[in-house]
């Protein structure tokens, strides 16, 4: 399957062994790698590629100028791996095993690569790209499952959320998502609820006048000093100095 196809000046086309010496690239360019064999296809991210390195892998490319990649809706990936998609698994595996002939078979790939930017552009924006545990003992599902909890601590941090609780809602036990999460996200759960309450005490910190002492009691915090404490060592400051800080600057 070896071969490149300039889909326009700022994207090209790699398949797998393809001349890179050959291939016109973009100049400040990223890449996404589809990988479609396997028990876990997973779609790559690399944000500045040794072409190099390159040279003889056998996956499916898009390389891509960065700045038309967040022209068109592209962002910097949650992860730098990610399980691919089937929508996708089908477009990679399209693209390079058709049987057609040779002007139509370039034809064919270029708009085929442009519906593969697209869908999985579209994938990033609906937040549906799940990333590759890093030693790869977890399925889909349960990555899935993993996702879903943290989208939990992420729009639901301000109830009493337990681990117990946010593995039952998720359906996995509590051994596996404590395991995930931390593979996952380099964080564990407690740590995870801590941040989203503390952006939120940052934020009424600067919007309202409510006493500090409230806003940290508002986001869980049961006195003034554990509240400073948190704060101070996520954002270098107590949250008196930031509030009298930002006021300062205003």
């Amino acid at each position: 399957m070896a071969g490149f196809v300039e889909v326009s000046p700022e994207m090209t086309l790699l398949l797998g062994g393809a001349a890179l010496a050959e291939a016109p690239l973009p100049p400040n360019p990223t890449l996404l790698l589809f990988n479609a064999e396997g028990a876990c296809p997973t779609l790559a991210f690399d944000g500045d590629p040794d072409f190099v390195g390159l040279a003889r892998d056998e996956r499916l490319m898009l390389v891509i100028d960065r700045a038309a990649f967040a022209r068109v809706g592209g962002s910097e990936p949650h992860a730098d791996v990610c399980h691919l998609p089937s929508a996708l698994r089908t477009i990679t595996l399209a693209i390079r095993d058709s049987e057609l002939s040779v002007e139509t078979l370039k034809v064919y790939r270029l708009g085929k690569s442009i519906e593969l930017l697209c869908e999985t552009i579209r994938l990033m924006q609906t937040d549906d790209l799940v990333p590759v545990a890093s030693d790869g003992a977890l399925s889909l599902d349960d990555t899935r499952r993993i996702v879903a909890a943290k989208r939990m601590i992420e729009e639901r941090w301000a109830e009493k959320l337990t681990l117990e609780k946010i593995a039952r809602a998720c359906g996995l036990n509590r051994a596996k998502l404590t395991r995930g999460f931390r593979d996952m996200f380099h964080a564990t759960i407690a740590e995870a609820l801590a941040e989203q309450r503390l952006k939120q005490a940052r934020q009424m910190l600067l919007t309202t006048d409510k006493p500090v002492s409230s806003i940290g009691y508002e986001n869980g915090y049961l006195n003034s000093a554990s509240f400073a404490r948190a704060f101070g060592r996520r954002f270098g400051v107590s949250p008196s100095d930031f509030r009298t800080g930002q006021m300062a600057a205003a």
